[in-house]
């Protein structure tokens, strides 16, 4: 990341106020995938002022301005990374729920064959896989 989720909000011209930057700042300091209920837990830790309406709409505004990725894992929740974070895909374990962030060089070569053999140049991907622990002996 070139920089922080503050300077590239107001490198945008979103208008700043306190509450946003210390739920910017929750996310910037984020590594997991926050959901709403998440983040304003985080922040209210940090401003107990901050209500989840803020959250929701701050998230809203972040995502709308491209700062943040909207992610659904299939368990109803939307969760949140800073868009510019560097390439990854997802491992999601249908059990726990964890998400496990990975990166392959074999997948990222093998889709941009597939790309080309159908005819097109990838200019982004989103991986994700869903599975359950293999049985422990």
């Amino acid at each position: 990341m070139s920089d922080t989720i503050i300077a590239r909000c107001e490198a945008k011209g979103l208008r700043m106020t306190g509450q946003r930057r210390t739920i910017a700042q929750v996310l910037q300091q984020s590594a997991d995938h926050p959901d709403v209920e998440e983040l304003y837990a985080r922040a209210s830790e940090v401003d107990s002022g901050i209500s989840i309406a803020t959250v929701y709409r701050t998230v809203k505004l972040f995502e709308e301005a491209g700062i943040l990725d909207r992610l659904e894992f299939g368990d109803g929740r939307a969760r949140y990374e800073d868009a510019e974070r560097d390439h990854h895909d997802h491992l999601i374990d249908m059990q726990s729920g964890k998400v496990i962030e990975f990166v392959d060089p074999e997948i990222e070569v093998l889709q941009e064959k597939i790309a080309a053999k159908l005819g097109y140049k990838l200019k982004g991907h989103r991986l994700e896989l869903y599975g359950v622990p293999l049985e422990q002996d």
